[in-house]
């Protein structure tokens, strides 16, 4: 699967809606927060950061396209840990460990019998 490097205008909607906090009137008249949204994952970001329409529509593609690498990292990270979990339960055990659990088992077993041949 190839990594996602640009967004395709077609999966994506555009929300805008009026900001709030510092820019004074313009942020009061002007629609100049944007909402977008990444429709085969419903992910969305909102950006209110600028006071510029068109720099919110920037800044929310670019943390969109963020937000979209960092789950497809997650994903390839989880295919790979769940990978090499699954090798590791599957390998075979080391012969020298074998035989240390052999010995700590021998051991034992003779513990138990020495307490069993108790005489009076």
């Amino acid at each position: 699967m190839k990594p996602i490097t640009q967004l395709n205008d077609a999966e994506l909607e555009e929300i805008f809606s009026r900001s709030s906090g510092p820019g004074g009137q313009n942020v009061n008249k002007v629609s100049t927060r944007v909402t977008l949204r990444h429709v085969p994952t419903n992910i969305a970001v909102t950006v209110q950061d600028s006071r510029s329409q068109a720099m919110n529509r920037q800044l929310a593609r670019e943390r969109l396209l963020a937000a979209l690498q960092q789950r497809e990292r997650r994903a390839a990270q989880t295919a790979r840990h769940n990978r090499e979990k699954l090798r590791r339960q599957n390998a075979k055990r080391p012969q020298s460990v074998k035989n240390r659990m052999l010995d700590s088992k021998r051991h034992r077993s003779q513990r138990k019998n020495d307490r069993r041949r108790v005489s009076d």
